[in-house]
């Protein structure tokens, strides 16, 4: 089983394919139709979670892609064990993840940047780890809005839902910002979530 990623996904090897839960999904329309759904499910536990006022740990976030993702594959919520055309080497994840979240912290306590630019700075840096085998666009996105809106007391970014699955404009021009964002120009970036 092979799927047609969308550009800028970052295809899944054959190990971690096997980890799909759902033998009989043969295209990426039916895995993106069940992903959609476990993601949405993923929302609603975190609508009801209480336990969680520290949102800037290890735990917390491995938590939310499991919660994301967990009904799809079976290693959601592990950090990947291999190489991709995108990301830290996999021995680095959690240095640079904690390095990350202690920045995060940093920004948020000393109030460094405006709303846009903290949006834009943490979820370039999450993604450019690349902590998951999939998943790590959409988890990042929401794992920043879980800031904003838990940690900052401001309203989320509108990123554009489903318009970001599909090979359209507005994904095209979220993927651009992203790669000036790994030039450190985060002008597109804080742009597009300003949009």
């Amino acid at each position: 089983m092979t799927f047609d990623f969308p550009k800028g996904a970052t295809p899944l090897d054959p190990d971690e394919l096997a980890g799909l839960k759902f033998p009989h999904i043969q295209t990426r329309g039916e895995l993106d139709q069940v992903e959609h759904a476990n993601i949405q499910e993923g929302l609603t536990w975190l609508s009801r979670q209480r336990k969680y006022k520290d949102f800037l740990n290890e735990a917390f976030v491995k938590e939310l892609h499991k919660q994301l993702f967990g009904q799809v594959w079976s290693w959601a919520g592990q950090f990947r064990l291999t190489e991709k055309n995108i990301g830290v080497d996999p021995l680095y994840i959690s240095v640079q993840l904690r390095d990350l979240l202690e920045d995060a912290q940093v920004w948020i306590e000393e109030k460094v940047y405006s709303r846009e630019e903290f949006a834009a700075r943490f979820h370039h840096r999450l993604v450019k780890i690349h902590l998951f085998p999939n998943g790590n666009g959409r988890h990042a996105r929401i794992m920043t809005d879980i800031l904003l809106e838990k940690m900052i007391g401001v309203a989320p970014i509108n990123w554009g839902g489903k318009l970001l699955v599909a090979d359209g404009e507005h994904r095209q021009a979220y993927i651009a910002a992203l790669q000036a964002a790994d030039q450190h120009d985060y002008q597109p970036l804080i742009n597009f979530v300003s949009l």
